[in-house]
């Protein structure tokens, strides 16, 4: 099996759950699930929680049109934010777990001026896992279906060498 060593970007409520998740209960040691605390050192990134517009440039930057930084999924431009560009420090290869019904699709606050629609519209998504707040063992369960995504890309690109 692959060993996941996700980076933790939580940002609401839902983080609790993970911090819940990484508690001795569940024992992801044994799953191979190792937390990181620097986005170099990890390959999964869980976005748990509401994406605000102020926040979500430090998800990714993207470089737009005429040289300005824009926000890749938003409409505004801005000169130059000093915020870390965390998904683009992960080496790769590099998968993203979208946690909660906030960070899927913008939750409870989705009308809200402030708040991005789901963190797919910033960063490339694997895994949803659906709930407010969910639980750690629906957690559990997209990691684990995130290493049998893995494993099932690993066994394409062999077959498609031969």
């Amino acid at each position: 099996q692959s060993s996941l060593w996700p980076m933790t970007f939580g940002l609401a409520c839902c983080a609790v759950e993970m911090m819940h998740m990484a508690a001795p209960r569940y024992d992801m040691d044994r799953f191979g699930v190792v937390f990181r605390a620097s986005p170099r050192q990890a390959d999964v990134m869980i976005v748990a929680g509401t994406l605000t517009n102020k926040m979500a440039p430090a998800l990714r930057k993207v470089r737009g049109a005429r040289g300005a930084w824009a926000w890749h999924g938003e409409v505004g431009i801005t000169p130059n934010i000093p915020l870390l560009q965390v998904y683009d420090q992960m080496p790769e290869p590099r998968y993203v777990v979208s946690m909660g019904s906030c960070a899927n699709g913008g939750g409870y606050y989705h009308y809200s001026y402030s708040v991005v629609r789901g963190c797919d519209r910033i960063v490339p998504v694997d895994i949803y896992v659906p709930g407010c707040p969910p639980t750690a063992e629906a957690l559990l369960y997209g990691i684990l279906q995130l290493q049998r995504k893995i494993k099932r890309e690993r066994r394409m690109q062999i077959w498609y060498r031969k």
